[in-house]
């Protein structure tokens, strides 16, 4: 017969595995990529911000991208590699507080799982580097009904 010890020693076992587990899943975008470089490289190429966003899966606060409320014409780019991702003709203002666009450019992204904080989202990122950018949503707007919703210190932005 199981104790109360052991019932609690097993219970925090599980849990600590299902967290293992779904911190590793978000890990989906590392790989083999055409644009690579070491850690040190990526450390010396990118600041500390896009390091931890473009590297190691983070998020930037919302509503501190000087990207979210930009809407001139042109091109944005990976931070990472500079792969052209995404037009601003499909950029739109989702009221997140990140920029957002309803599509990407023809095999720009990737998409993976991200089972991270016992949610499941579609995690994206630059199909050249690997680089994380942020997440897909079902909830924007025609014609898509996608919210590509993008960290700002993950993007460049190249004027028309």
């Amino acid at each position: 017969m199981i104790d109360r010890r052991n019932f609690l020693l097993a219970g925090t076992a599980i849990a600590g595995v299902a967290a293992f587990g779904f911190t590793l899943a978000a890990r989906g975008a590392e790989g083999e990529f055409p644009f690579t470089l070491t850690d040190a490289q990526w450390r010396e190429r990118l600041d500390e911000m896009q390091y931890y966003v473009l590297r190691e899966h983070g998020t930037e606060r919302a509503f501190t991208s000087e990207l979210d409320k930009f809407y001139e014409p042109g091109i944005y780019n990976c931070a990472g590699c500079g792969q052209a991702l995404y037009s601003s003709e499909v950029k739109y203002d989702s009221h997140t507080g990140w920029p957002s666009f309803w599509e990407a450019l023809p095999d720009a992204i990737g998409t993976s799982t991200d089972t991270t904080f016992m949610m499941v989202r579609t995690e994206c990122h630059c199909s050249n580097c690997g680089g994380h950018l942020g997440h897909i949503f079902d909830d924007g707007p025609d014609p898509t009904g996608k919210r590509h919703c993008i960290n700002g210190v993950a993007l460049t932005f190249v004027a028309a």
